[in-house]
Formats: structure tokens, sequence, C-alpha cells
């Protein structure tokens, strides 16, 4: 069965030719295409197969590469625009060729060295891969099957004035409320999130810490790992500014404050007014 090659992902093809310049790799209907010399990894002969990246070089030809993409066909990335000219803009993706963005695929126009979130995609006209920041025309419309407390990978894509949206496992509407966020975040940032409900239109909101035991867990481990490299003290507690507790731990003091009721039940820590000290057992 010949093999069906797919422009901007990876592809298992066979070597079919060695020649001085590279490798050539068997493309089905699409023929031979070419890896050169330089990405062509060493001990590699004539019928081994190779998982390689696939792509449109200049001359609009199938090229393979060992380089790494920061996006595949169908993914959302935050990618830098290094050039711009009369037909739009250009953005390091990791490859020797930049990604194109035709200006009608700009929401605003793009300027080199700016940075912005984008969707890469088969164009239908042309049959190239390129680049689009009408990141909404992308997102899945399907209701999303998660439950609370699902662990998802975000993508920090536009801040408002109730929070930051995300792109949600490279498919989805996510909003992380300002109330939430206990980090600095970027735009472009990628970091692991939590459900905390799916609303009926199939948009995601979510929280940057996990709910429950897990959170009152992960607090705590957190300020007994600061207690053993701070001599056993911290210099926070009941009384001290939630702002203070943000800035330490980037957590809420209200999950402090129950990571600390914990540790004391477990006679892991002392309470004083202004700090909390290791028990002594434990130092």
């Amino acid at each position: 069965m010949a093999n069906i090659i797919k422009i901007g992902e990876y592809n298992r093809l066979a070597v079919c030719k060695k020649v001085d310049f590279g490798i050539y790799l068997d493309g089905g209907d699409e023929g031979e295409i070419l890896m050169p010399r330089k990405y062509v990894p060493d001990g590699l002969e004539e019928g081994d197969t190779i998982n390689a990246f696939v792509y449109l070089d200049q001359e609009e030809r199938l090229v393979a590469t060992m380089e790494t993409p920061k996006m595949l066909a169908g993914e959302f990335a935050c990618l830098e625009c290094t050039w711009v000219n009369e037909y739009g803009a250009f953005l390091d993706w990791g490859v020797t060729k930049d990604l194109f963005c035709p200006f009608r695929e700009q929401k605003s126009k793009m300027r080199k060295g700016g940075r912005y979130i984008v969707h890469a995609f088969i164009d239908k006209e042309s049959y190239r891969l390129v680049a689009s920041a009408k990141i909404e025309r992308f997102l899945d419309k399907r209701h999303p099957s998660y439950s609370p407390g699902d662990t998802v990978r975000v993508l920090v894509w536009q801040q408002t004035d109730l929070g930051y949206k995300v792109i949600v496992d490279n498919k989805y509407y996510g909003l992380i409320y300002r109330n939430e966020i206990y980090r600095h975040l970027d735009i472009g940032d990628v970091l692991p999130a939590f459900v905390s409900v799916v609303r009926d239109d199939g948009k995601i909101d979510l929280t940057l810490q996990p709910t429950g035991k897990r959170l009152k867990d992960d607090v705590a481990e957190m300020i007994l790992s600061y207690l053993y490299d701070n001599d056993g003290i911290c210099a926070l507690g009941d009384k001290s500014d939630a702002e203070e507790i943000k800035e330490c731990f980037h957590v809420s003091k209200k999950a402090f404050k129950r990571a600390v009721g914990d540790l004391y039940k477990r006679r892991l820590i002392t309470i004083e007014p202004t700090c909390i000290r290791l028990s002594e057992e434990k130092k």
C-alpha cells in the first residue's frame, strides 16, 4: 500500500536511495522525497525506515527533515515573526523554511519581532501549510467530555478583563479567571491546568491549581520543602497578607491555611503567631 504523505506532520518513510547530498525517502505516489545530508542520522542505510517531518521547501517541493518543528499541522503555537513582505508575514516554527501567514489570516498586521498565537493548516487552494491568527475559526465546536478535576494542557492565548483565554489540549476554548491566577502568565505560555467546569456552550472554565485533597496535599508538600530549605522556618502565618502568600507559594491564602492545618494535625509543624516551624523531630 502506497504511503499517503501528510504535509506538516511526521511520516514513517523508508530510505530508497543514498546520494552525496543526502537520502531519498519513498513517498509512494508523491515520488521520492529528499532529506538533505545535514539532517540524515548517522548509520542510516537503504531499506531503513525513519520518522521524518515533511513539508514544502522554497521551490514547493516535498522535503524531509529531522528538525523539530514548534507545531504540526492542526496545532496551535506562539511563534515569532521573522520578516514581512508584500504578501504576508513569515514565522519561525523551528525548521529551515519559515511558516507563511498571509495578510488575510492576520487579525492585526504582524510585525517583525512580534510573537503571535497561530494555527497551522493546509490551504486547500495552494496545498501549502500556512498559519492563521484567526484562532476562533479552528477551535473544536464539539462539546468536550472533560470532568471537573481533569488535568489538561493549555496554551495561554489572550488576556481579557475576566482573566486569560487559553487553548485547551490543542482543541477547545478555555478561560482561567483572574481570581484563580496566583502566578505570572505570559501569552504563549504552555502549562498544565485543571478543569473546573464545562459550560453548556462547551467552553471550559479552568484553574491552575488542583482542587480538594489534591490541592491540600500539593501545597503541604511545597510548604514542607520550603521549611527544609530555610532552616525549618517560614515567616508566614494566619495573619499574613494574601499577597505575601501568593508571592511565596503561588496559592490562595485559603489553600495555604488548609495545608498548614493538615501539617499541624500530622505534627509535622508548629504554629506561631507570625510564622510556622518544622517540628523538632522532623529537623
